[in-house]
């Protein structure tokens, strides 16, 4: 019973605390349609979401979450940096093609988004088997670096909270 009305509480829990930030207030009503909204879209989308993955590790899920926050706010100020007093002739961008030893849909879905939200750097293209994804770097002088550094500070995490 309770995994038909909650068919994936954490979801119903980041859409009630989303549509409160949006509102920005704490109204009674804000509360009761935040509570309806975490309840009915995750009723709403659970046919198209049947293999639902179990975190095997939900606490590192923190951890991750704290460290991108870092690295956005590290990278927001390095692109500024380089976007004021860097002169366009000494930028180095680059592609750099990324291997992937995670295989989760998820896992490769997040580690994507990471790298397109940290500034600097946009993930482009997967591999049609999912082993590499494409990611271009603004400003890369040593594109091994880049790549090494996603995958110790990204990849590795998202292993151990998916796999």
């Amino acid at each position: 019973m309770l995994s038909r009305l909650l068919p994936h509480p954490v979801l119903s829990v980041v859409l009630a605390i989303c549509w409160l930030l949006l509102v920005n207030t704490v109204a009674i009503n804000s509360i009761v349609f935040a509570v309806l909204l975490g309840l009915l879209v995750p009723m709403l989308i659970r046919p198209y979401w049947p293999d639902m993955p179990r975190l095997s590790r939900p606490l590192v899920v923190i951890e991750y979450g704290l460290i991108v926050l870092y690295d956005i706010v590290k990278a927001n100020a390095e692109v500024a940096l380089i976007v004021l007093f860097k002169p366009s002739k000494s930028l180095q961008p680059a592609w750099i093609c990324v291997p992937l030893d995670i295989t989760s849909p998820e896992a490769i879905t997040v580690l994507g988004v990471t790298i397109t939200l940290t500034p600097g750097t946009v993930s482009c293209d997967l591999a049609a088997d999912g082993h590499a994804i494409l990611v271009h770097c603004l400003h890369a002088p040593d594109p091994a670096a880049v790549r090494d550094d996603i995958k110790a500070r990204y990849e590795r995490r998202l292993k151990e909270i998916f796999e």
